[in-house]
């Protein structure tokens, strides 16, 4: 992965929207929804059937195949002028053979590095107005993403073209070296998460040695240090070419247009070698297995686990199904059992990962603490074998289903990237030689019926299962030794290759990039306003392009109310909304807003508190009343409270489990002192002040801030105002202002003079160490002319191209990645750098960034290239941002709480042409210094503390169990 692996799902999650300052939970792996159950209580209100909702995933596609073999999918959505560009490699991890696994990973990190005829991917493609291109690895394929304006589609389609056919000029061994380093720091960054070690040992678990779907896609370290530049050019040659590729171009485009462009790049490049895939399919084990391990974790957690049947075999679309009843959806069986119902369990989740040839069938349960792992392990093979007997109601499946087709609708906003309609043309082309495969998948999900779910479910599930149990305690097994073949004491990894016998020349003709053309403006929505009767201001951005609204209630409040020493009460009470009112359980809410196809969610932010609904638009009424009752009504009921404390205090150990949870928790005290609320507001809480709460604590803050005079609402997606606001009235509109006067929030609390601190947190067996450093700023919310200082911000460290990114990453491969930022805030708002570095570099990495930030401007002002980047790239890559009703609404929620017009950004590129190079350097110059930098680091004291004493600073220690 460029930036991030993505698993193929059956179909695509909605795209979330950011909230900004909102807090999230923990998602289950991409495209499991986030957990659907037995069907008691209050019945769900009325809703669209599901073949009305079916009906609105329409994404219509023509297809033509060119001589060498390419085959390319169209698909025209004229709603922005843009076009996405997915392009589909038949290689993944599956192909690697013994001694190179991680390769095609690898692989697709060497693709970003040039071609014979492009010297660097992302600079002419966001110069343009693209996304920044990314791409991901995964079992059965590589995949390469990114958006474009119109006008920069022949600049795409060179690029794509000049790296699938004329790569192997440009890969040189300094190249192989860094990209290598690259991909090892993003395996040690994974790897160093709580938890990070699963994937590798169930795995193991599951296959035997040498299938091709039991070896992690991130590899082996001996394997990735032994990939050479003869792997490169064999691989190369062996897989990527153009008949083993999917092309999909979809949004401002038609076949017309689109079928000389293609032939005119792609024609002339020669076919070559077809991927050969071997037998893959799922494994029974002959007995049950069962395996424990330590490791420095929160909570016990437990996994079972299964292989399962390809995407094509009949039973793949049940058990998608099936597995989300069990434990994907908030209703599911395993929820009601284990986490609502005996308690034994803080959070479960269960889901089937698909691949083309096998899939992954797992269960998880964390396990509360002071419960007994058998009893918890008992109760989750009950559920399973519950579900295996009597199977699912018919209306758990419609539940399931409709979540499974919203999600779809929602993913129809994209054109591009991953998640969107070029993704879901592309895998189905490639994976099933249909396009539409996505549509069947949705038909075969509506005429389920319980013993079609019940009975995939016993084939796969009654098999013996693969069992892991994580333990908190310390790390005994090392990652660096794990994700490969699995018999590496038998047939060891051969030794690095320096490849000085390799040639590396020209392979194809010297081609020149075209020139991009020129952009429209931007489009941004018109706005209306209103108010509710009791005084709530509406604001709708209509826009058409699905059947669904984005819908955000924002209250000032936020987790800065928390006195100090109480951080978390805020958070909990939020946490609490869903959990059940004075007339509906949590398992109601649950079910209600399945069947509804909607998702709301609560969240407390640092300066406000937001519950977010995303809902179709056919289903609007009912999904508001549920929405309001959860405002309005929450009942506080002891139990629903006991867990949610739980939950709190789960999440808060998470957090001090993991090295950036760490490091933030240590990081906002030495900056904002200890008596400022933004020292606390951005952490899970203090576990004693939340251990302490009562109902009546979170009742009584309730009543304070989640009140009809503190809030607004905002609006994005297909519905006039007129139905909206009659819809929201019926809704809100009857709730009344309390007669007792606004409470207000104080920020204006004094702050420690700036002073710089090397402050370090102890984390033994770190293959990496988190650096986080920064200061506060002299900003108090968002000044004018505050343009000129991001725009800098972004020439030094916020953005893949980006000095920090390109000097630690991609010239010396000590991190997987890099960035900088100054967070929106009402108060006092700080710069703060973060990145994880390989342990044995911790001191050189806090060189490198303070010797950058010194050189902007002082040694090295910003250049041409960085200041069109920044400028007119940022101008060109504006449709690109406003695309979804998320980003509109995510938009829309910064202006509000920047105190900005609410149209802020149709003005922006007016702004970005004001702004020289000039006021960039002055920028750089007064607000971007390294001076009084507080630098935080946590990482292993026996690695990292002979580096840092180099670095000429006092240090001190902090020990993370007081954070």
């Amino acid at each position: 992965m460029k930036l991030a692996q993505t698993l193929r799902s059956l179909l695509p999650a909605t795209a979330a929207f950011a909230l900004l300052g909102c807090t999230t939970t923990v998602a289950p792996p991409a495209g499991v929804p986030a957990a659907i159950a037995e069907p008691q209580a209050a019945a769900a209100p009325a809703a669209a059937s599901l073949d009305e909702l079916i009906a609105a995933v329409d994404i219509p596609f023509e297809t033509f195949t060119l001589d060498n073999g390419l085959q390319v999918v169209i698909h025209t959505d004229r709603k922005s002028p843009l076009v996405g560009v997915t392009t589909y490699y038949r290689v993944g991890s599956k192909h690697e053979p013994r001694g190179r696994t991680g390769f095609a990973h690898l692989f697709e990190h060497l693709m970003f590095g040039g071609s014979e005829n492009v010297e660097n991917f992302d600079i002419p493609l966001e110069a343009a107005g693209s996304t920044g291109t990314n791409g991901s690895t995964w079992y059965d394929r590589t995949n390469y993403v990114e958006v474009v304006p119109t006008g920069a589609l022949d600049l795409a389609l060179m690029m794509e073209s000049d790296r699938m056919g004329y790569l192997l000029g440009a890969i040189s061994q300094e190249k192989l070296d860094n990209q290598r380093m690259v991909v090892q720091n993003e395996k040690r960054q994974g790897d160093n998460n709580p938890y990070g070690l699963v994937d590798y040992l169930i795995n193991d678990g599951l296959l035997p040695v040498g299938h091709p779907y039991r070896h992690s896609t991130i590899g082996s370290m001996a394997d990735l240090s032994a990939a050479s530049l003869e792997d490169v050019q064999t691989w190369f040659r062996d897989n990527y070419a153009p008949n083993n590729v999917v092309l999909a171009l979809t949004g401002d485009i038609d076949v017309a247009t689109a079928r000389p462009m293609v032939e005119r790049w792609f024609g002339e490049l020669e076919r070559g070698p077809a991927v050969v895939t071997r037998d893959a399919g799922p494994v029974t084990l002959a007995e049950p297995q069962y395996l424990e391990i330590t490791d420095q974790v929160p909570l016990e957690r437990i996994y079972q686990a299964w292989t399962g049947p390809g995407m094509e075999h009949p039973d793949a679309v049940p058990l998608q199904v099936g597995m989300a009843i069990l434990g994907g959806l908030s209703s599911s069986r395993l929820d009601n059992a284990m986490v609502r119902g005996e308690e034994l369990a803080t959070s479960v989740s269960a889901y089937a990962q698909q691949q083309e040839q096998i899939s992954f069938l797992q269960a998880t349960v964390n396990v509360k603490q002071g419960v007994d792992t058998a009893a918890a392990r008992a109760l989750l093979e009950s559920e399973i074998a519950r579900m295996i007997a009597s199977g699912p109601a018919q209306d758990e499946i419609d539940r399931a289903v409709t979540q499974f087709v919203s999600a779809t609708i929602g993913s129809q906003e994209r054109v591009g990237n991953f998640g969107g309609k070029g993704q879901i043309l592309a895998e189905g082309l490639l994976y099933t030689g249909n396009p539409g495969h996505f549509r069947s998948e949705l038909e075969q999900m509506a005429a389920l019926t319980p013993e079609i779910v019940r009975s995939a479910m016993e084939r796969w599930l009654s098999r013996p299962s693969y069992t892991l149990v994580v333990v908190p305690g310390d790390r005994t097994l090392d990652g660096g030794e794990l994700g490969g073949w699995g018999d590496e004491h038998l047939n060891p990894a051969p030794e690095p290759d320096t490849g000085s016998d390799v040639q590396v020349t020209r392979t194809g003709p010297e081609r020149a990039l075209p020139e991009p053309e020129p952009v429209g403006e931007l489009t941004f929505p018109q706005l209306e306003r209103a108010s509710l009767s009791n005084g709530i201001p509406v604001v709708l951005a209509r826009r058409d392009a699905v059947p669904q609204l984005s819908i955000a209630m924002v209250f000032d409040a936020g987790s800065v109310v928390d006195p100090i020493g109480q951080a978390g009460v805020h958070q909990t009470m939020i946490d609490v909304l869903s959990e059940g009112t004075t007339t509906r359980s949590a398992l109601d809410i649950a079910q209600q807003q399945e069947a509804l196809g909607a998702s709301l969610n609560a969240g407390a932010g640092v300066d406000r508190s937001v519950v977010s609904l995303t809902a179709l638009t056919a289903n609007l009424a009912p999904s508001l009343d549920l929405m309001a009752d959860v405002v309005r009504n929450p009942a506080f009921a002891p139990d629903a409270v006991a867990r949610v404390l739980q939950q709190r205090e789960a999440s808060i150990a998470q957090q001090l489990a993991s090295p950036a949870g760490i490091a933030q928790r240590a990081f906002l005290p030495l900056i904002y002192g200890q008596n400022h609320p933004y020292a606390y507001a951005s952490t899970s809480g203090n576990a004693a002040a939340v251990a302490a709460l009562q109902a009546s604590d979170l009742r009584a803050e309730h009543a304070e801030w989640m009140r009809p005079d503190l809030a607004s609402i905002t609006v994005v997606g297909d519905i006039a105002m007129d139905d909206l606001v009659a819809a929201l009235e019926a809704s809100f509109g009857d709730w009344p202002v309390p007669a007792t006067p606004a409470p207000t929030k104080d920020l204006d609390i004094a702050t420690p003079a700036p002073a710089s601190r090397l402050v370090v947190v102890d984390r033994p067996n770190s293959p990496s160490s988190y650096l986080t450093l920064g200061r506060l700023t002299q900003f108090q919310g968002r000044p004018e002319g505050f343009e000129a200082v991001e725009l800098a911000n972004e020439v030094v460290g916020n953005g893949f191209l980006s000095r920090l990114n390109n000097d630690l990453r991609e010239t010396k491969g000590w991190t997987y990645g890099i960035g900088s930022s100054i967070p929106d805030a009402r108060g006092p708002r700080r710069l703060q750098v973060g990145t994880q570095v390989q342990a044995d570099r911790t001191a050189d990495s806090i060189r490198v960034i303070l010797d950058q930030m010194h050189a902007f401007p002082a040694t090295r002002p910003v250049d041409a290239t960085e200041l069109q980047r920044v400028t007119d790239g940022n101008i060109r890559n504006l449709p690109n941002r406003f695309e979804t009703n998320g980003q509109v609404l995510g938009a829309l929620l910064s202006n509000q709480l920047n105190g900005r017009d609410l149209r802020y950004q149709v003005g922006l590129p007016d702004i970005y042409r004001s702004i020289s190079g000039d006021q960039i350097n002055a920028a750089a110059a007064s607000y971007l210094q390294p001076e009084n930098l507080v630098i935080v680091v946590v990482g292993d004291r026996t690695v990292i503390d002979p580096q840092l004493e180099t670095l000429g600073m006092e240090i001190e220690y902090l020990d993370a169990d007081a954070l």
